[in-house]
């Protein structure tokens, strides 16, 4: 993979963490009860988000986790905000510990892709030493 393509991904895999730390904040709402017709419908708007998101970079990238059925049981076990504010307590923390395991899943691809960056970086540094063209 280019450098170019690497840094795109990297880029892309912080905007979707965005989304994901957003997500959190929707379920810290519905556990208040301190939310409104605005709040659902940026919360359905970021489910959408999510959901395209992860087919591209899954398109891109292999990531062995989180599994594509684990995110979607999450974001279907989440219609709206009203639906989240109306479970149990046990229930809600059972949402957040699911959506916790994808996050750091998340976190994990990224780091991994961050790795990959600075290797093709000092390989590119390196060949630039090595090919470098001598006066004539």
């Amino acid at each position: 993979m280019r450098n170019k393509k690497v840094d795109a991904l990297i880029h892309q895999m912080e905007n979707y963490s965005e989304c994901w730390k957003q997500f959190s904040r929707y379920l810290n709402a519905a556990r208040s009860k301190h939310f409104d017709q605005n709040d659902e419908t940026q919360f359905l708007e970021l489910k959408s988000l999510i959901t395209q998101e992860l087919e591209l970079i899954l398109a891109a990238v292999e990531c062995s986790s989180p599994k594509k059925v684990e995110v979607h049981s999450l974001l279907g076990s989440a219609p709206s905000i009203r639906y989240l504010s109306e479970l149990s307590e046990g229930a809600l923390r059972g949402l957040e510990n699911q959506w916790h395991k994808i996050y750091i899943a998340w976190q994990c691809n990224l780091g991994q892709l961050k790795v990959q960056q600075r290797q093709l970086q000092s390989h590119s540094i390196l060949s630039s030493l090595l090919f470098r063209k001598k006066p004539a």
